[in-house]
């Protein structure tokens, strides 16, 4: 066992992230400091990519924001900057990447929603 295997084994997931997926809409509460505050800023869109599976492990949310300019941030999974995570909706897709949603707008860019029992 090398020394990253063994930092990983470590290493404890952010327990107020759920298990993610792509498709899923997600709102994501993350601590940002400016200058001397610090506060919580809401993201809320679609997971568009989750990747790696180590101690680098992060997800990427995408929204459409004002004048439908699509932003788009990643957040690792074992940051303590990443205050919670709410699965808002589950959508049904056949892709591990939806890069595809970036040339999409308005009803097109739609996902069908996940039945779970």
């Amino acid at each position: 066992m090398n020394l990253i295997e063994s930092l990983n084994r470590q290493l404890e997931r952010n327990p107020n992230i759920p298990d993610l997926r792509p498709g899923d809409t997600v709102r994501v509460h993350a601590r940002i400091i400016e200058g001397d505050r610090e506060r919580v800023q809401v993201f809320q869109g679609t997971v568009i990519r989750v990747r790696g599976g180590g101690a680098g492990a992060t997800f990427t949310v995408r929204r459409i924001a004002a004048h439908g300019i699509g932003v788009e941030r990643t957040f690792p999974f074992y940051s303590p900057r990443v205050e919670k995570v709410k699965v808002t909706r589950r959508a049904k897709v056949r892709r591990a990447r939806l890069y595809f949603l970036r040339q999409r707008r308005g009803k097109a860019a739609r996902l069908k929603e996940r039945r779970t029992q």
